[in-house]
């Protein structure tokens, strides 16, 4: 199986994206942010060490991601093909993944660019509900995955929240942050020969269809 990277402005999809292609392919899902939140859980050194940065309010550092990353792509179930959500943010991390996906026997696989524009961003973002219960995306503007019932989760009957920085003013600071951090791993890999971009402004379906062609 394909390992894959996914590249895209906050709001873009990614999250959904990477749902759909592991209940297609039985991909492992990585996502850094759910990572750290599991490692808080476990009993283990690392986790306690983690835990007390957060707690502090602090960021984790680069490396701590790296030794993350390492132990779980270095698990068995990462064999058949893992999608990466939210890492690497910039060059300098995408420079130390190529060496850790060698270092744990793994290819590089391909990266996936979901193109969009900013103005649908803003719709996608102040859209978009999140369900606490099942972890289930919905959008108030997208028929598509809009709740059929206002404010309730369709699959667990979970209240539906938004984000606090879900809002226009918020993305526009993200997404400063993704043109001028993380936009330049699309000549990275571009140069590397992996690249791909989808349309990510279509619906999920049309976009899943795009990405599908990529893999198979």
């Amino acid at each position: 199986m394909m390992n894959l990277i996914l590249i895209a402005a906050p709001g873009a999809g990614k999250g959904t994206l990477a749902k759909s292609l592991k209940e297609k392919y039985n991909y492992v899902h990585i996502s850094t942010g759910d990572l750290l939140r599991d490692i808080v859980k476990s009993d283990d050194p690392l986790g306690a060490k983690i835990k007390d940065i957060l707690e502090k309010g602090l960021l984790v550092d680069d490396e701590l991601i790296y030794e993350i990353l390492k132990k779980r792509l270095s698990e068995s179930d990462c064999k058949n093909g893992v999608v990466l959500d939210g890492f690497p943010r910039n060059v300098s991390q995408a420079q130390k993944y190529d060496e850790i996906v060698k270092e744990v026997g793994l290819d590089l696989g391909k990266v996936i660019l979901l193109d969009i524009s900013e103005e649908l961003l803003i719709k996608r973002i102040t859209g978009r509900r999140l369900c606490p219960d099942c972890g289930a995306i919905y959008n108030i503007f997208n028929p598509e995955i809009c709740p059929k019932e206002e404010n309730k989760c369709d699959k667990c009957g979970g209240t539906l929240y938004q984000r606090s920085d879900d809002n226009e003013e918020a993305l526009k600071t993200r997404y400063a942050t993704y043109v001028e951090q993380t936009a330049p791993l699309i000549n990275y890999y571009k140069e590397k020969g992996i690249l791909s971009v989808v349309d990510g402004g279509m619906g999920i379906d049309e976009t899943f269809e795009q990405v599908k062609g990529i893999i198979e």
